[in-house]
């Protein structure tokens, strides 16, 4: 892979799996933002814009598509986003520590609708859990979605897991913005929905957990 100069300001997260030290990636900022899958990340930028005292974390497995939000973070002078390149199940298994993101955005991720590639799909019920772990309790899980057995299947799993309880009014303060795919769904006519849960409490270490 050919280096570019945008490189220098994305974090690859490759080798071996350690734990990422937070507050050492976000000047230990008292609160934390993840968009998991930010693609080309127009929302990330505006949701970053809208609260300059928070750290965002913006990951994504495809550099082209980080190097465009690098080069938009710079030019609209947003200083407060970290960009990630990593596959989203390993950041949340792997790289991101217990409890540490106060809001973690997934948002259009790709519903695999053949029946042959549902078990290609991120949110599943131990994804469910992981997504519980790296939450704060009382943070918030954004998800969204315009495929609708997808988003009734990661209805069942969150509404039936334990670990969330759903909390739409979490999102309110961001609901005018939108990402680069709702952009174009929504210009297509779809109905794109967005759910928000808050992380209960939980101890990992008892049976079932």
């Amino acid at each position: 892979m050919q280096l570019k100069e945008e490189d220098r300001f994305i974090e690859i997260l490759t080798g071996s799996y350690c734990v990422l030290d937070l507050a050492k990636i976000t000047g230990n900022a008292e609160f934390i933002e993840l968009d998991l899958g930010c693609g080309k990340g127009s929302f990330t930028t505006k949701l970053a814009e809208r609260y300059p005292d928070r750290a965002v974390l913006a990951a994504d497995v495809m550099i082209g598509r980080l190097r465009k939000l690098v080069k938009r973070n710079q030019r609209a002078g947003v200083a407060n986003i970290t960009a990630l390149r990593v596959e989203a199940q390993l950041l949340v298994s792997r790289f991101l520590p217990d409890n540490g993101l106060d809001r973690l955005h997934l948002l259009c991720p790709d519903p695999w609708p053949k029946e042959r590639h549902r078990g290609h799909r991120l949110v599943t019920a131990d994804f469910a859990t992981q997504l519980r772990r790296v939450l704060k309790l009382g943070g918030v899980l954004h998800f969204s979605s315009d495929d609708v057995p997808y988003r009734d299947s990661v209805e069942r799993i969150l509404d039936g897991c334990g670990l969330f309880e759903r909390d739409d009014s979490a999102i309110a303060d961001i609901a005018d913005i939108k990402t680069d795919f709702e952009e174009l769904w929504l210009s297509t006519g779809k109905d794109v929905r967005h759910y928000a849960y808050r992380a209960l409490p939980v101890n990992f270490d008892s049976p079932g957990h």
